[in-house]
């Protein structure tokens, strides 16, 4: 049996493989989008977004974690325009939209809204897009790639996937541009059958509406455990801002303000982060943000650069996704073979200094053929969750937890 790869990027990567059997192509229709179904999306992807982090933590309680959420919902629905039968269904329902208001094509006219939206904000470096490459030699149907440049603003590449070497360095350019230079080795180990690689990518970095002084930068212990210490440069500012204590989880949140709406969350739990790990529900980092008061904090915070690598093969199927992987999946709006997902990657960055912050992510999908009186002291000396969100359409960006500042690489599989 001949095989061939089809990958998808948004610091996601998932791959198809050809199995030969024939399917038909199932039609994407045209409709008028309502930009109000942005606040309608945004809530299925903040439940996709807290799924989908606490699989990735139950792969590694002690390791840093950081990903971006939107980034691989995003390439999910972008590979649906291709999906037919339980395939899609169950793509669909993983992504969380089974039994939501949104059709099929509802869901992917709100994604082409939220990212417009995005590409459009002013203030922030924000680049949020697609992108697919196609072995010259393998057809693919019109409408798919036509849907993809439609809905998802997909560029479009024909590349020789046997010469891995040329392919390899030919998308790992893009996707550097892409990134701003920080993913510039996303492919390590191209498969010479692979036949196309759909990528998803998100770009963001922002300053800090008031930035730390780096005078104030020193160097302290942070608390990777009861044992164990590590030392970090530690930023510190005293100021006026948004917090919250929720007694519910025993966690104080605070909220650190970009440019153009946008926000880092902080979660500081009392003691264990793993009770706030297993409570946690998107609905507590809505309340958080409805909830926060302005007040007088003195704010210590770590310096921090992370490169984070997860293979998502097995804890996409563990949501749902799992005949994707299979001689079973149904990529019939691709074209006329039999594919199913072969690997798929996700890679992130997150760099936080007295400036701002710099986040990416990108993830790719490989297809083969086959508040008080008082100052409150905030010192995030020990392991604390973070969120980058829009609070224009309440969507998060990027989420995560810091465990070991010191460690800056986590490659999980």
């Amino acid at each position: 049996m001949e095989w061939r790869v089809l990958c998808l990027w948004c610091c996601l990567y998932l791959a198809l493989i050809y199995t030969g059997a024939n399917g038909c192509l199932e039609q994407q229709s045209v409709f008028d989008g309502d930009k109000s179904k942005i606040q309608a999306l945004s809530k299925v992807n903040s439940d996709f977004a807290f799924r989908l982090y606490k699989i990735v933590v139950s792969g590694g309680q002690s390791q840093n974690v950081f990903f971006s959420p939107l980034s691989v919902s995003t390439a999910l629905a972008a590979l649906s325009l291709g999906a037919g039968g339980e395939t899609h269904q169950q793509l669909f329902s993983g992504l969380g939209f089974n039994g939501s208001v949104f059709t099929s094509q509802e869901m992917h006219l709100a994604f082409h809204d939220l990212m417009q939206n995005l590409n459009q904000r002013s203030g922030v470096d924000l680049d949020v897009g697609t992108a697919i490459y196609v072995n010259d030699t393998f057809k693919l149907y019109p409408e798919f790639l036509e849907n993809l440049k439609r809905f998802y603003l997909s560029d479009g590449f024909s590349v020789d996937f046997t010469k891995t070497t040329e392919t390899t360095n030919q998308i790992n350019k893009y996707l550097n541009e892409k990134t701003h230079g920080k993913i510039s080795n996303f492919i390590e180990n191209l498969d010479s059958s692979t036949i196309m690689s759909l990528l998803s990518y998100i770009y963001f970095k922002s300053k800090w509406s008031i930035p730390f002084n780096p005078e104030n930068t020193r160097e302290d212990q942070f608390h990777v455990d009861k044992e164990t210490t590590v030392p970090v440069q530690m930023m510190s500012m005293w100021g006026y801002f948004n917090s919250y204590y929720d007694q519910e989880l025993s966690v104080r949140v605070l909220r650190l303000d970009y440019k153009d709406s946008f926000s880092m969350i902080l979660a500081l739990p009392d003691t264990n982060i793993t009770h706030l790990e297993e409570t946690l529900r998107p609905q507590h980092l809505t309340k958080w943000q409805k909830l926060m008061s302005v007040s007088e904090h003195r704010i210590y915070l770590p310096k921090l650069s992370l490169k984070t690598s997860y293979s998502l093969i097995n804890i996409l199927a563990g949501m749902g996704c799992k005949d994707m992987f299979t001689a079973k999946a149904n990529f019939s709006g691709i074209s006329d073979k039999n594919l199913l997902v072969s690997e798929v990657v996700h890679k992130a960055t997150l760099d936080v200094d007295e400036a701002g912050t710099e986040a990416t992510a990108v993830t790719e999908i490989e297809i083969i053929v086959g508040s008080s009186g008082r100052t409150v002291t905030l010192k995030f000396d020990r392991p604390f969750m973070s969120f980058i969100v829009d609070q224009k359409t309440n969507n998060v960006l990027f989420m995560g937890k810091i465990v070991n500042p010191a460690n800056s690489r986590v490659k999980q599989q």
